[in-house]
């Protein structure tokens, strides 16, 4: 495998929390996958860890070298979490169809935030 791309994203906790609040639902809906949705609104913290699932989906865009917009929409990207607590990353949509086009094999993330911040970087890794 080689190394199809890197990225990586920084989200002010409060920006998102503000949309949260002003938003509501629709905000959430457009941006996160059910997945995501229950999972963050299970924890103490959810708009930390909304924050987080936001900058992993804008690193993993980086990383394809897509963007958000025609090849990747927001809810292509879904951010879930292993039995071991490890952040995964699985496409579908166009994000899918962009990946399969491209060999992409795997996609590894990373997370962390902190009071103010969230970040997160991503792999995305290819057949050679």
């Amino acid at each position: 495998m080689i190394i199809f791309g890197i990225g990586i994203d920084v989200v002010e906790v409060e920006r998102i929390s503000l949309s949260l609040t002003e938003f509501g639902t629709r905000f959430s809906n457009k941006i996160f996958t059910r997945v995501e949705r229950d999972y963050c609104e299970r924890q103490k913290r959810p708009a930390i860890h909304y924050a987080a699932r936001f900058a992993a989906k804008e690193a993993v865009a980086k990383a394809l070298g897509t963007g958000i917009g025609k090849q990747l929409a927001w809810l292509d990207v879904e951010v879930s979490r292993r039995s071991s607590g490890e952040p995964e990353v699985s496409l579908r949509g166009d994000g899918k169809i962009f990946a399969e086009a491209n060999n992409i094999t795997q996609i590894k993330i990373s997370l962390t935030h902190a009071e103010h911040y969230a970040a997160a970087n991503a792999i995305v890794l290819c057949k050679a």
